[in-house]
């Protein structure tokens, strides 16, 4: 995408499947994909984040096509996106028989442990030394995918564009930008510079050009709207399966905010209050469905298949 990274990019989302009525005095979960349209690999990363990763075991393939159906993904589209997942060295198919089941590869783990400490550190650094870090690039136009994925890892660092090929972030980033060139290939095509602006440098107008702050202000208060109800005793009324469905929604509605929060620094940043409770909901309710939310994945994906569904 180009100029301001405003949060309505439009992505085909599939109709969430209806759930049945709450019981009264219990607020119904939110969906995933009426909050934040989503892809099925996205949501599967998701998964394998939130469920997998802390601890890699095999996870059997009809019971993630299972939770994927939770969110109104099809049979088949689930199924096609575990075969992509396994074509991107995402995951290691294991046969036991009939059985299938599913392994996070090394190459997976490493980048599920990247995205776990952008989330998890995401407004949480409230000490800034002022450094900024501007990146520019010439990856040629014949490897305009390695440019294409490049763009896609410093937006994940909270990286701005400020022009095609200019990228600037309100941190030092020299070496988280070094290890993604050199994964990528494009080191030779890559420069970096840390310093400061001029002291008479409009730096608001900068942010304004490469961050559209007062969208994600709204997501922020959209994300809260959505999740804080579940803080504190409310969120300990739900069934362990309702709970899977809160902190998976919860985990990747609050994922799509690296690509599009510099993590600016208070002074800097415009409706960081709505940022902080954000961040707040987030932490507490991931915590608080921990546990009710893994049982119910582990029943689904770990424990294997009943008689009756052994041949999925």
């Amino acid at each position: 995408m180009s100029g301001k990274r405003a949060s309505s990019a439009k992505q085909a989302s599939p109709r969430p499947r209806r759930r049945k009525a709450a019981e009264p005095g219990v607020r119904s979960p939110p969906s995933a994909i009426e909050l934040e349209p989503i892809r099925p690999q996205e949501l599967a990363i998701t998964l394998l984040g939130a469920y997998v990763r802390p601890d890699p075991r095999p996870v059997w393939s009809g019971g993630i096509v299972q939770l994927l159906e939770e969110f109104g993904f099809s049979t088949s589209a689930a199924r096609a996106t575990l075969s992509r997942l396994v074509d991107r060295g995402y995951l290691r198919r294991i046969h036991n028989g009939r059985l299938v089941s599913y392994k996070i590869t090394k190459h997976c783990e490493e980048v599920l442990i990247e995205g776990e400490q952008r989330i998890f550190s995401l407004g949480t650094n409230n000490v800034w030394d002022g450094s900024w870090t501007v990146v520019w690039h010439s990856i040629p136009e014949r490897s305009r995918r390695r440019r294409a994925r490049f763009g896609i890892r410093l937006r994940f660092l909270g990286f701005g564009s400020v022009q095609d090929g200019t990228w600037i972030s309100p941190h030092n980033r020299e070496r988280d930008v070094a290890v993604v060139a050199e994964e990528l290939g494009v080191s030779n095509h890559v420069g970096v510079l840390i310093g400061r602006p001029a002291a008479n440098l409009q730096i608001g107008q900068v942010i304004q050009r490469s961050w559209d702050l007062p969208a994600l202000s709204e997501r922020y208060r959209r994300f809260v709207d959505a999740f804080e109800p579940y803080r504190g005793g409310s969120g300990l009324e739900l069934s362990d399966h309702d709970a899977f469905l809160v902190r998976t929604s919860l985990v990747h509605a609050f994922r799509q905010f690296p690509f599009l929060d510099p993590d600016l620094p208070d002074e800097l940043m415009r409706g960081s209050d709505s940022r902080h409770a954000a961040v707040a909901t987030f932490h507490d309710v991931y915590e608080q469905l921990g546990a009710p939310a893994q049982r119910y994945f582990e029943r689904t994906a770990v424990k294997g298949p009943t008689p009756e569904q052994h041949g999925r």
